[in-house]
């Protein structure tokens, strides 16, 4: 023991441990600050059952400056394809960043594993960004349900639908009570009850606000300004806005522009032979038609395009209203900017009004894309892209670390010059699934029964190359090939 001697105790004031606790806390908020000085904010805006139905996407017809001026100062991609031309199925990929079902509560049996062992789940990409400093605000429809929680009326605490997520989801339901009547709401806090009493489609003298989406965006500015306030953390504000959802409605003043506007004629509007994902539009004749069905009415088909468009116009106005109080806010050019379609709409094409079929229509939406410091803005690509790619794509333009578990690819290249190579696109939707590449569409059922469609070709989804005389089946085979990869965890 010689030598070795116990150091006296040294008693510690405790005015020092308070003084050393606020001394690392200032520190922390010091270094935590320079940190997040050099994230870029995210928005990201949904838009339910947005078709490719706007000015910037050449329907010159469409009134949308707003999404316009976004697409002039980012990067509009053409040929965007969701993962399921369903609500639910296509958010949860969004906000995954993972294949899922073709279930519209695929994010609500994500919460139920979550239960079970939170640990086995991924996080979301909201949870990540979260994770890596974000404050998380989503205000609208983003998740399946207005909110994001269930219960009869979707608005039970005790059951959201993403846990962890968000620091703040909210949606202020107003007239309409709840958000399962705001969901399918029409003027002045009509709430959808029997479907049949309710007028598939309206057009009502007003301001924004007697429809669902005025209220909501509404909050979504006062939480855009809580969020660009001095000294707080880097944002990831989500903002879901419903129209053009089921019914079409919107003020008369968005409808003014398209009342007697000439619209082109639909492309093949037959319904199509042999087997295929076709459906009879169950959601849209559901509604009072006024014992009117649009495939055989043509002044009734005009009529429901109009209004879908001005429910169009009426969402762009929602977008320029987000866009111009960000830009107000003084972080417009730091804050990456994200408009997306969760899937497209069949507007008469193969006779269907709706989505929920793997046809082209239904599942190529809008995907707009604006980042600070970018370069060539404005140009768009024809690259084919996915849903599956924005978790990872802002992860590398926010330089948040993109986490091993996604399944996309990172648009930057894309994004750097619009010249660059897209890949193919993979949806499902119940019992088929399908790839979209540069060339061709090729639908998979579970019966093994195929469709081939060669969109070089006028006729494009319309003659079924996997049941002609010169059924290409090495090209199927390529084909599965890819899609089974694909679907199974490869690239």
């Amino acid at each position: 023991m010689d030598g070795f001697r116990i150091p006296t105790a040294r008693v510690i004031p405790k005015s020092m441990h308070r003084f050393r606790s606020i001394s690392a806390l200032v520190v922390f908020l010091i270094t935590a600050s320079t940190v997040f000085a050099d994230r870029p904010n995210v928005l990201l805006i949904c838009v339910d059952d947005l078709r490719p139905e706007l000015n910037c996407f050449g329907k010159s017809y469409i009134e949308s400056p707003n999404i316009d001026s976004l697409a002039a100062s980012g990067r509009a991609f053409h040929r965007h394809y969701v993962q399921s031309p369903t609500c639910g199925a296509s958010r949860y990929t969004l906000l995954t960043g993972l294949y899922g079902s073709s279930s519209n509560g695929a994010l609500f049996d994500r919460a139920k594993r979550m239960q079970k062992d939170s640990g086995a789940v991924p996080p979301s990409m909201p949870a990540w960004f979260r994770k890596h400093g974000y404050r998380t605000v989503s205000v609208g429809k983003v998740s399946h349900h207005p909110g994001g929680r269930g219960g009869s009326d979707w608005d039970d605490e005790a059951m959201p639908e993403m846990p962890n997520s968000w620091d703040r989801h909210l949606l202020p339901a107003g007239p309409w009570q709840h958000p399962r009547g705001w969901m399918h709401g029409l003027a002045h806090g009509e709430i959808r009850k029997n479907a049949k009493e309710m007028d598939v489609f309206q057009s009502v003298d007003g301001d924004d606000s007697i429809y669902p989406d005025g209220i909501s965006v509404d909050e979504a500015l006062r939480q855009l300004d809580q969020l660009s306030a001095a000294d707080q953390p880097p944002f990831f504000l989500a903002v879901g806005i419903l129209r053009p959802h089921l019914p079409f409605g919107a003020p008369a003043k968005y409808m003014k522009p398209y009342i007697d506007v000439e619209l082109p004629p639909i492309p093949h509007p037959e319904k199509p032979q042999g087997k295929t994902t076709w459906h009879s539009s169950g959601e849209f004749m559901k509604y009072n038609r006024w014992g009117r069905n649009p495939n055989d009415d043509e002044a009734f088909a005009t009529e429901v395009r109009r209004h879908y468009a001005a429910c169009v116009t009426y969402a762009d106005a929602q977008v320029g209203r987000v866009l111009k109080r960000l830009e107000e806010s003084g972080q417009a050019d730091n804050t990456i900017v994200v408009l997306w379609g969760d899937h497209g709409w069949n507007l008469g094409e193969h006779a269907i009004w709706g989505k929920h079929c793997l046809f082209e229509e239904s599942l190529r939406s809008p995907l707009i894309i604006r980042h600070p410091g970018m370069k060539r803005a404005g140009k768009s690509t024809d690259g084919i892209v996915e849903t599956l790619d924005v978790f990872p794509t802002l992860c590398e333009l926010a330089g948040v670390r993109v986490p091993a578990f996604v399944q996309g690819r990172s648009l930057r290249p894309l994004l750097e010059n619009e010249d660059a190579e897209g890949h193919p696109a993979i949806a499902y939707r119940n019992n088929a699934k399908t790839i979209r590449t540069d060339t061709h569409r090729l639908i998979v059922h579970k019966d093994g029964f195929v469709e081939l469609y060669d969109h070089r070709n006028p006729d494009a989804e319309t003659a079924n190359l996997a049941t002609s005389d010169n059924r290409p089946d090495a090209l199927i085979e390529e084909l599965v090939g890819q899609m089974n990869q694909r679907l199974n965890g490869g690239n």
